[in-house]
């Protein structure tokens, strides 16, 4: 047993020492001509690829995130009859329950490029017994990556002595519980159930248990009797966007208020509202309205930033046109205030950079039209395909250098394809007066991670095992990657432990004294640094 796991070892170490001796990798990216280059070399020029990839997956997420809170903000009119004047009362309602919007537009959009790279692994793996460990790995390191690089940088975002708490215990608790268990049930299936292999039926529970986490969610959220924790809320906005105010003037151009690079004015930041501002201060409420007629109800909601485009409204064009021209503006008004030269030039740099995914991006229709959910859907295919790239690159680099594939899921891919949600996190911790959505994106896209993106995977895999083969999907390394369930689930107890004692002692999850803040942002990344690397290390076969 000690001179096969010396064997192992060896024979990583070989693996990753490859990159410096003349073994030559015949797959290539784009060209045959790629594989006359040497393998340092192309090991660079591909992690510079990965790099881009991830700068552009930024760049669509931005998108992505304005046609998600279009899709939010949607009401129905709601008409009820007043019992006491027999008049009609037409009554505003949002479509999107808060707690459900939180599970599903926003942890499984921040999600979907860890998602996409599973699904896109599976299908190119399908009809092998063996199921490829690219998937799997990047969704369980980007798990670790969401738990603690993501709370360290969002328990340092609040002011010096601000506090921002979880305004609603419950439904965390319940979305805890199901991120937690999402981990324990992977295990199960691995090491216990059916060891080392996945079935039809596993496959299938795994993906159903994400309607069990929004069912419960739910139920918990509206307090349903013995369902939901006997635990009151506070603090609770009522509305998911409040109502927004127009900071761009309008002099009869229908395009002026959509254009994506807007003039910023002395004091128009703090009439910024995104996605994460259905935690602020400035609620509208959910207020009854009586009026005589539908078109009265339909003028006093037509505000500029509000009102619904039609595919045939003649002001698309516009729309779009303004799209591409603010995609090929690499100088935004904020940066010609700058009085530094040096960095207005590293500003323009950036923006060239961008420019190429800008221009891309700006086919996306605008994401005024039809809720948002047009750009919502493009801005996801735009992902998968980014997704797609990024498969490609990690096998090159894998097979340049020798180093185990789920080594690079651990860390770069699970890193690159988490910046969504260290976005998400890090504005919801800035913005809101409350730290729901901060960690809720957390614990719910871990959940949806799992359920969905280790799920859908599988069960696709499978399926066609079960029809073509009638034999389970195997799983190649289950050991190590039930290791790192293991560090994972263990470490993530830690975590959990100090945003208990911060709620207890300081009586908020977020923020509060600065020296505390940051002994416990560099808490949570030591605590990734010990998962990445046990990990990464059981994985090669060195321990």
């Amino acid at each position: 047993m000690v001179l096969v796991h010396k064997q192992a070892a060896d024979d990583s170490m070989l693996g990753i020492s490859s990159i410096l001796e003349d073994e030559k990798c015949e797959s290539f990216l784009l060209f045959y001509g790629e594989t006359l280059l040497g393998n340092g070399l192309r090991a660079f020029l591909y992690f510079l690829g990965l790099a881009y990839c991830f700068i552009g997956l930024s760049a669509i997420t931005a998108r992505f995130f304005r046609s998600m809170e279009n899709v939010v903000k949607h009401t129905r009119t709601v008409v009820e009859i007043d019992p006491v004047t027999n008049t009609e009362i037409y009554r505003q309602e949002k479509v999107w329950n808060y707690t459900i919007a939180d599970i599903t537009l926003l942890a499984f959009g921040t999600s979907f490029p860890q998602i996409s790279l599973a699904t896109i692994d599976a299908i190119r793996n399908i009809g092998d017994l063996y199921a490829g460990g690219l998937g799997p790995g990047t969704l369980v390191g980007s798990a670790a990556f969401d738990l603690f690089p993501i709370h360290a940088v969002c328990v340092v975002v609040p002011k010096a002595g601000e506090l921002k708490k979880i305004s609603d215990i419950g439904v965390w608790l319940v979305e805890l519980f199901w991120s937690f268990w999402a981990y324990a049930w992977l295990y199960i299936i691995l090491e216990v159930w059916t060891p080392k292999v996945v079935t039809l039926w596993e496959a299938l529970l795994t993906v159903l248990m994400y309607g069990l986490l929004l069912t419960h969610a739910y139920a918990q959220d509206k307090r349903w009797p013995y369902i939901s924790l006997p635990i009151e809320r506070t603090e609770r906005p009522e509305d998911w966007v409040p109502a927004e105010v127009a900071s761009v003037k309008h002099e009869g151009d229908a395009c002026d208020g959509y254009s994506e690079i807007l003039p910023v004015e002395e004091n128009e930041g703090k009439d910024t509202v995104d996605i994460f501002s259905f935690h602020s201060e400035i609620g509208a409420g959910s207020s009854y309205q009586k009026v005589s007629t539908i078109e009265d109800l339909v003028e006093t909601s037509t505000r500029p930033f509000q009102k619904e485009i039609d595919l045939e409204d003649p002001h698309v064009l516009e729309l779009w046109k303004t799209q591409f021209l603010d995609a090929l503006t690499l100088e935004s008004p904020e940066s010609r205030k700058l009085n530094n030269i040096h960095l207005r030039l590293a500003s323009i740099v950036w923006q060239s950079l961008l420019a190429p995914w800008r221009v891309l991006f700006a086919f996306v229709p605008p994401y005024q039209i039809a809720h948002g959910w047009i750009a919502f859907i493009c801005s996801l295919l735009f992902i998968s395909g980014i997704a797609y790239i990024v498969t490609e690159l990690t096998d090159l680099i894998s097979c340049v250098t020798g180093i185990n594939a789920y080594v690079i899921a651990f860390t770069a891919l699970a890193a690159g394809t988490s910046w969504p949600d260290l976005v998400a996190s890090k504005i919801a911790a800035e913005r809101q007066i409350t730290a729901d959505s901060a960690i809720a994106n957390i614990t719910c896209s871990n959940s949806v991670n799992i359920y969905v993106g280790i799920g859908i995977p599988w069960l696709i895999d499978t399926a066609y095992n079960f029809i073509a083969y009638r034999e389970p999907l195997r799983i190649q390394n289950a050991g190590g990657l039930s290791f790192s369930l293991l560090v994972f689930f263990s470490t993530s107890v830690g975590c959990i432990m100090v945003l208990v004692i911060r709620r207890l002692t300081l009586g908020a999850e977020l923020g509060g004294p600065r020296i505390w803040a940051w002994v416990t942002s560099v808490f949570f990344m030591l605590l990734w640094i010990i998962f990445v690397v046990l990990s990464s290390l059981r994985v090669s076969g060195i321990i």
